[in-house]
């Protein structure tokens, strides 16, 4: 079940889609990749993301997918990643159906945002993500009714909704909590 779901439901399948949860390798230490959507987006704008979107014909997977929405977004090149696995789908209010690919990422320069899709790049430290005192709750209220979703504030973003929830996601499960 989605988080949230609109008062009618959906009259269509949901759309498949993949994130790339980035562990980026640092030499102080592993980081999580972000991006802040542009502000100019049809929908999520200004809102802190994941790379991804999608799947499309063209991509052999759901890492195929993450990895291409990567490059197109962040300039991330394919072959900087290697993924160590996936996340069970999840199933978004928005008819979403989108699958966490986990990858460990060494790149090679910085990350350049396409502006036309992301306003900047950002990453969390893994420590970071791994302490369970670094969650809130956020909350927002929609069709009269009160919803609640994890947030992570950090260095100025506060990380809410789909992202978080999956950011604790994934923590529970490298810590064999989920």
């Amino acid at each position: 079940m989605p988080d949230w779901a609109p008062l009618e439901p959906f009259s269509r399948p949901p759309t498949p889609a993949a994130v790339l949860i980035g562990l980026v390798k640092r030499p102080e230490g592993h980081t999580v990749l972000y991006t802040e959507r542009s502000p100019d987006l049809r929908s999520h704008s200004g809102q802190v993301a994941f790379p991804g979107g999608k799947i499309d014909a063209v991509d052999a997977d759901a890492g195929a997918a993450a990895l291409r929405e990567a490059n197109e977004e962040v300039g991330m090149l394919a072959e900087e990643a290697r993924i160590l696995g996936f996340m069970e789908p999840y199933f978004t209010g928005s008819n979403y159906l989108i699958t966490p690919v986990v990858a460990e990422v060494e790149p090679s320069g910085p990350f350049v945002p396409n502006p036309e899709e992301v306003h900047s790049v950002f990453e969390v430290p893994l420590s970071r993500i791994l302490d369970p005192q670094s969650y809130g709750r956020f909350r927002i209220t929609r069709g009269g009714k009160e919803h609640s979703t994890w947030q992570i504030d950090h260095d100025g973003h506060t990380i809410w909704g789909i992202t978080a929830n999956l950011t604790r996601r994934f923590r529970d499960l490298a810590l064999g909590e989920g």
